[in-house]
């Protein structure tokens, strides 16, 4: 589904939109002559709100100015009909707006000054009680504002424990797997140090015997010795094996924490050859597309992050790479997350690059010394 698309059909979208049909809907009891005038305000200000998010989310600034363009088409509307008594409706709108993408100050200091500015118009027209409508209004723009903040707040709060759960389902996975590592290794050297001992010494006994002229001409110590001989040998092998095997599971532990976030996406490409057999290195490639996984849903709206993972052919090592197909706003700035990533990756030795993607997202690369 297109972003625009998609952001036009949340529930907030909606019911502005249904408020602004309402407001619409009242015009018809205007005079012919402001009519259209007052129609041209509404379309314009139907115009800005539905642009708004979609502007925001390429440039702050532009949905900032969107916002001052609504709230002077509704103070226009309102002094074109200030006896009408619905275009006030479109401040309510607006502070709902406000309260989601400007900070709380700010917000309650534009609310009040366009509360000022509509109790002047209602004044200046001529309006019997405009003191009483601008409180009236007043109030349903605090009951929108409050309700849009804490509708925000429930979702970040939403988010973040997705982000926490995520994070555990991770680590379980990761620790998990080091532990049937760890489990793997011990079972290899108890083979090895117990089973190997026992059938050296058997082997060597088996050979004593057959050197001894009292058994003399039996050919079960024969076969007996080269079985032990055999055994040994498939012990090693098994021995062998269980130990090419270690290496932790990082594919699934990625998955793990992809799975609890709605967006983005993870599309996983790793290595099929690659091993990691140090717990803290797997622990800190999971931080990085961690974080690439945050930044791409929080700052970039991303919907996929391919995430790659091999040998560095060049330069030994390992390379990891993330890029979404998220739209980056303004100049890339490095946060607290990337700055921390930045300082545990080259504490260990690798580097960190971010920048642009030539699709518009953001590409994490990462080098690690093998």
């Amino acid at each position: 589904m297109h972003p625009a698309l998609r952001n036009w059909l949340q529930l907030p979208t909606l019911a502005g939109v249904c408020t602004l049909l309402a407001v619409a809907l009242s015009l018809r009891w205007m005079p012919p002559a402001p009519a259209a005038l007052a129609w041209t305000l509404l379309g314009g200000y139907t115009v800005a709100f539905l642009a708004h998010d979609g502007a925001a989310r390429r440039h702050p600034r532009a949905g900032d100015a969107l916002l001052v363009v609504m709230v002077v088409l509704a103070l226009a509307l309102v002094m074109l009909a200030p006896r009408l008594g619905t275009p006030q409706v479109l401040l309510v709108v607006w502070t709902a707006v406000i309260a989601m993408v400007w900070p709380p100050r700010v917000a309650v200091v534009a609310v009040l000054l366009v509360n000022l500015a509509s109790w002047w118009i209602l004044s200046m027209a001529g309006h019997p009680a405009p003191l009483t409508v601008t409180l009236l209004y007043a109030g349903f723009q605090a009951f929108a504002a409050l309700t849009a903040y804490y509708a925000l707040s429930a979702e970040r709060a939403r988010d973040a424990l997705a982000r926490v759960n995520a994070d555990l389902l991770a680590t379980r996975a990761l620790l998990a797997d080091s532990a049937r590592d760890g489990e793997r290794l011990r079972l290899a050297r108890e083979l090895h140090d117990v089973a190997g001992h026992k059938l050296t010494a058997l082997t060597l006994n088996l050979r004593a015997l057959s050197g001894d002229a009292a058994f003399a001409g039996h050919g079960e110590l024969a076969i007996a010795e080269r079985m032990a001989g055999e055994l040994m040998g498939d012990l090693r092998g098994v021995v062998q094996a269980i130990r090419d095997n270690r290496g932790l599971d990082l594919g699934t532990a990625l998955h793990a924490l992809a799975a609890p976030l709605p967006r983005p996406r993870l599309h996983l490409a790793l290595d099929d050859t690659l091993r990691l057999d140090d717990p803290e290195r797997a622990e800190l490639l999971l931080r990085v597309v961690q974080e690439a996984l945050t930044n791409a849903a929080r700052h970039g709206d991303a919907g996929v992050l391919r995430v790659e993972l091999q040998r560095d052919a060049t330069r030994g090592g390992l390379r990891l790479q993330a890029i979404d197909n998220g739209r980056a706003r303004g100049p890339l700035r490095e946060g607290n997350g990337l700055a921390g990533m930045r300082e545990r990756i080259e504490g260990a030795g690798g580097e960190l690059q971010v920048a642009p993607d030539r699709g518009g997202g953001v590409r994490i690369d990462v080098w690690l010394p093998a």
